[in-house]
């Protein structure tokens, strides 16, 4: 199967996957919204920004070094194995008794027992990761999206059902928890044929995988404290309630976004780490990624925003207002985002990953001053838009790097992501229109907004970018 062949097929089983677990995700999130108070979904974001911190260090940036590296070795892969189990367990014990911590920051009780259950996630987690790892070293993304798929489906029904009996913000807690189980059971399922671990644990084994790994930790670190410096500062300085508004907004806005980019980056980079030495390859690739990015996410994103004051009040019930503000906000940030998103591939491709890390470092540094300034005179609306700002920088800085790697490309990438915009333009024009002789807002009008947008943005691509008979022989191709 030729490398063409081997990304439609990969794509195929990602964008599966990723379509179901986003539309399991949304359903999730609009049945909870009117069980649970907004406080509740603050309580379970600090959950999730510990197991994100935490995550960091468990497992090194091994994921990254071993499809760069191609790595085989079944003395090597153990070792790797046993130091993320250990590292886990640890890190899992560091998190139980961070409880403390997180209840005098946020002034919230309920942070006690949801913390406590959160550091089992790494005692899970760690058991099957790197056959996970291995699975997409080798393209099998079929298994990977099964997978994701089971895990999204398990998690979302135990989630539901412990909303449905009182359980509040331990429901999600003990959702995500059922989730990892099931995600990590498969990977030990499908990767087991490609290592079986054995009681071998030498790091000098491991030492070019340590230092690629590294840099990759740095830069995780500083991109999580960049990415999650917002969230933080909400919660600290505005309360978990205002934080329950910012997260939902973000979950609508900034979360799909963050699931479909991933489609594409995770099926290039094994791929690409395969000639990394043919720069002229990598520009086209790195071009390619980003055309296709532009013409999936922008017409969701401009959708969402001229739709947004009817979304919200059908999909997450009243009480919610005050999210329709920020989603818009971070429906720019969203776009300035992906834009950034192909750079981590080209730069593990020509394994240099230290310059992701630099980039974070600049733009955490214009960052949390402008949140905190932001924060103190228009609350969590300021908040978002220095996030903006910030990722404005971000994607000034990336092109920059970009180009340091690959050569010129701003001038193809302009020329590129012209005519997304300019339909995406055409679409919310047509929506604006139909939306000013309605009368109400309803299920019907909100559908009927949905469609006229799809099939307006739809048809000029299928009229002036991609032909129709092109996409035929793409489909028969996967």
């Amino acid at each position: 199967m030729s490398h063409k062949q081997q990304a439609i097929s990969g794509g195929k089983w990602m964008t599966t996957s990723t379509a179901i677990s986003t539309l399991f995700q949304f359903g999730q999130v609009a049945i909870l919204a009117r069980l649970l108070e907004p406080s509740a979904f603050g309580i379970v974001s600090v959950s999730t920004l510990l197991i994100s911190f935490f995550s960091i260090f468990a497992n090194l940036g091994f994921s990254n070094s071993i499809i760069y590296k191609q790595e085989e070795d079944q003395q090597v892969l153990s070792t790797i194995y046993l130091l993320n189990l250990s590292l886990g367990l640890f890190i899992g014990i560091v998190v139980f008794f961070s409880w403390p911590l997180a209840v005098a920051y946020y002034k919230e009780p309920r942070l006690e027992q949801v913390i406590k259950l959160s550091s089992l996630y790494f005692i899970i987690v760690y058991v099957g990761q790197i056959y996970f790892f291995l699975l997409q070293k080798e393209l099998q993304f079929k298994a990977v999206a099964s997978i994701d798929i089971t895990g999204t489906v398990v998690g979302s029904i135990v989630t539901i059902l412990l909303a449905f009996n009182g359980l509040a913000e331990l429901s999600l807690i003990y959702g995500q928890l059922a989730q990892q189980t099931a995600k990590s059971a498969l990977q030990l399922i499908y990767g087991g044929k490609l290592f079986r671990p054995a009681l071998k644990f030498d790091l000098n084994l491991i030492k070019d995988h340590l230092r690629f790994g590294i840099y990759n930790v740095g830069d995780s670190l500083v991109g999580f404290i960049q990415a999650n410096s917002d969230n933080i500062m909400v919660g600290g300085l505005l309360g978990v309630k205002q934080l329950g508004y910012y997260t939902l907004a973000s979950q609508l806005a900034v979360v799909p976004i963050s699931k479909l980019s991933p489609i594409i980056l995770q099926v290039a980079y094994p791929i690409l780490a395969r000639f990394k030495g043919d720069t002229n390859e990598l520009k086209k690739s790195y071009l390619t990624i980003l055309d296709l990015l532009s013409y999936i996410n922008l017409p969701l994103l401009a959708g969402l925003f001229i739709t947004a004051d009817s979304l919200v009040p059908l999909f997450y019930g009243p009480g919610w207002e005050p999210t329709i503000l920020l989603i818009r906000i971070f429906v720019f940030v969203s776009i300035f985002t992906f834009l950034s998103h192909p750079l981590f591939t080209l730069a593990f491709s020509k394994g240099k990953p230290k310059l992701l890390f630099g980039l974070n470092l600049i733009t955490l540094c214009i960052k949390i001053p402008l949140v905190y300034l932001f924060a103190r005179y228009w609350g969590v609306t300021g908040i978002a838009t220095a996030f903006l700002v910030a990722t404005i920088a971000n994607v000034a800085f990336n092109f920059r790097i970009v180009h340091s790697l690959i050569g010129s490309f701003f001038g193809e990438f302009v020329q590129n992501i012209t005519k997304p915009i300019l339909f995406c333009l055409i679409m919310v024009g047509a929506i604006a229109l139909y939306k000013s002789y309605l009368d109400s807002v309803d299920i019907l009008n909100t559908v009927v907004q949905i469609i006229l947008g799809a099939l307006i943005y739809l048809g000029l691509t299928f009229r002036y970018k991609i032909p129709f008979a092109e996409l035929k022989t793409l489909g028969k191709s996967a």
